[in-house]
């Protein structure tokens, strides 16, 4: 009993020119992520996230409004371009945000605000 392809010029095309398919399709995909606007958030910032100023001192300790807190263990924090980024750049900063306390009240995520975000009085 034979289990291979068998080795005709069809079957080996149409192999072809559906991997060239699957490739031009993952392709305008990836490009139609990029054309996203900058002011669009993805997942958007919850609606009762609070405004603050956050100041990271030594991580995982921060300043929020000028009063000591502390991240949550796997806390998020989102820059201006809604990539994650790491607390141990932003240390020193001041950043206007908005954020989310778990329940225990460790931050556990914060949004760094784009210039557009800031005029939101929200």
């Amino acid at each position: 009993m034979n289990r291979c392809f068998p080795r005709h010029g069809l079957t080996r095309a149409l192999l072809n020119a559906t991997s060239a398919f699957l490739i031009l399709i993952t392709g305008s995909v990836a490009l139609s992520a990029n054309a996203q606007t900058p002011q669009q958030r993805i997942p958007p910032m919850a609606a009762k996230a609070l405004r603050g100023v956050l100041v990271v001192t030594q991580p995982p300790e921060i300043l929020l409004n000028d009063q000591p807190a502390r991240l949550s263990p796997g806390a998020r924090i989102r820059g201006r371009n809604n990539l994650l980024v790491l607390s141990g750049a932003l240390i020193g900063q001041p950043l206007q945000v908005r954020y989310l306390l778990d329940t225990s009240g460790l931050v556990h995520e914060v949004w760094i605000l784009t210039d557009a975000e800031l005029q939101d009085p929200h």
